[in-house]
């Protein structure tokens, strides 16, 4: 029986099919962005890579979340 993935992480095949691009490119383009508030990095994702907000959410939400540890 396969766990159902959770979290912002369900969001990933989405985001990669829909922009073309892996998910460790966005994650890699966040993480040069550390200053920056999350609402502030989801702004930019939206209008400077047009992603949709709840992909930017997710993607943030991720990237902040594994820094934590």
């Amino acid at each position: 029986m396969e766990d159902k993935v959770k979290g912002p992480a369900s969001y990933f095949p989405s985001i990669e099919k829909t922009y073309g691009k892996p998910v460790q490119h966005w994650l890699g383009i966040i993480a040069d962005r550390p200053e920056e508030k999350h609402m502030e990095t989801v702004a930019w994702l939206k209008s400077d890579h047009g992603l949709g907000h709840g992909h930017a959410n997710a993607l943030v939400a991720h990237s902040r979340a594994s820094k934590i540890r």
